[in-house]
């Protein structure tokens, strides 16, 4: 007998396969976590990849400002191991606790609450420290960066654009669209204004079903010009693996950091598949990115990629903050077909818009069950239908076809799955 655990909200749902020959897990390939995560981010802050140490760089800047750009609380950072490196590293400098602002990355998130800062960055980091959560549609925090070449226009954080230093930490995980999350993503999505972040959305339309190569991926290549022209000096990223251990550091320059921990995150979440399913199960991979209908999107298209037209896909995810996002909403609820969603995003795209599609486009040619603590109403806004009882879903479904091929996906918001022959 096979269980598996899917993650959901703060606990997790279990799952029995029955001995079911034709059931398939894809989990993220195992990797061995660091021993010393906590030396591993000083060591990395002491060699450094394409910069100078960060101490030798603050030493010859001498900022009077130095501002750190950190996540918000969708994304799970290990500021554990961070910061006590980090201000070792400004102690080091010379730089003072009241020349240091941390810069809440929220994008078109929410703003965070005091309380908030306390839980996500620790009680003392928020009494010691000043943070400042971004806030896109504020048109004063902004500043006009100019024109990338792709046509963008760039509106960026002016606590950013005014600091004689400045530092991105993040995650590095698969992204939908984007390829990987971390690095340029901290600037263009996270501290940009809001047409900013949706001029670069827009164009997902086009690449979500056919992501180009890494490196070739005109979205995060418009971040990485982003970032550039902001003059991001430093960056250190981890790579986690599902369970959210650390399995990787990554510190330095902009690119080469970035790219390198990519290529790692890569050689963990990258999992091949032969055959489309005619049935997904998959978790959202539990909180933070269950906690609304907003974050769990990426794990359904995640699903989108390994169910055949015409089948079913399973998602479980708590949301136990709703939909999340006013225009997502608003978009839910113009009793619009998914086909009727899917037109209306080419012609008018708007953030939040854009979660609506991403429901839509998988609802239309799949069949999508909600396992969450959202209402009936509130789901079938999402095209999808409320399922109770997973593992009761599960036997029906084997024992009136017992030749149903099911994959399930337990880490469904970080698992890359890969067709492959």
């Amino acid at each position: 007998m096979q269980t598996v655990s899917l993650p959901y909200g703060k606990s997790s749902l279990a799952l029995d396969l029955r001995h079911h020959p034709h059931s398939l897990v894809l989990e993220p390939r195992p990797s061995l976590s660091l021993e010393n995560p906590l030396e591993r981010v000083r060591e990395a802050l002491r060699a450094p990849m394409g910069t100078a140490p960060l101490v030798a760089m603050l030493n010859e800047k001498k900022p009077r400002n130095v501002v750190v750009v950190v996540n918000d609380e969708t994304r799970p950072t290990p500021y554990e191991v961070f910061f006590p490196p980090l201000l070792e590293s400004f102690r080091e400098a010379g730089i003072g606790d009241d020349q240091v602002t941390f810069l809440i990355a929220t994008g078109l998130h929410a703003p965070h609450s005091h309380a908030l800062n306390e839980s996500v960055f620790g009680a003392e980091m928020a009494r010691r420290f000043r943070f400042v959560s971004h806030e896109a549609d504020d048109e004063d925090s902004l500043c006009d960066m100019g024109v990338l070449s792709s046509g963008l226009r760039l509106r960026i954080n002016r606590l950013a654009v005014d600091a004689d230093f400045l530092i991105t930490l993040g995650v590095v995980m698969p992204h939908y669209f984007a390829g990987f999350s971390g690095g340029r993503k901290s600037i263009l999505l996270g501290i940009a204004g809001r047409e900013s972040i949706e001029n670069n959305h827009a164009r997902m339309v086009d690449l979500v079903d056919n992501l180009p190569e890494l490196r070739s991926n005109p979205l995060s290549l418009e971040m990485i010009e982003a970032a550039r022209r902001l003059g991001v000096d430093f960056i250190c990223n981890a790579v986690l693996a599902d369970d959210l251990s650390i399995v990787g550091i990554f510190a330095g320059d902009l690119e080469e950091a970035w790219y390198a921990a990519a290529d790692a995150a890569a050689s963990v979440y990258d999992v091949p598949f032969a055959r489309q399913a005619d049935i997904c199960i998959i978790s959202a991979s539990g909180y933070p990115r269950d906690v609304n209908a907003y974050q769990a999107q990426k794990a359904l298209d995640h699903a989108d990629r390994v169910t055949r037209k015409g089948g079913t896909i399973v998602l479980v995810a708590a949301c136990e903050k709703g939909l999340g996002g006013k225009t997502f909403e608003e978009w839910l609820s113009l009793g619009l077909s998914p086909q009727g969603i899917i037109d209306r995003i080419r012609t008018h795209f708007v953030m939040g818009g854009h979660k609506a599609y991403g429901y839509a486009k998988v609802a239309r040619d799949k069949k999508v069950l909600l396992v969450s603590s959202l209402t009936e109403e509130v789901t079938q806004r999402l095209f999808a239908t409320k399922l109770n009882d997973l593992q009761a879903f599960y036997d029906t479904s084997i024992a009136k076809a017992p030749e149903t091929s099911v994959i399930i996906i337990p880490e469904g918001g970080i698992t890359h799955p890969c067709l492959r022959a």
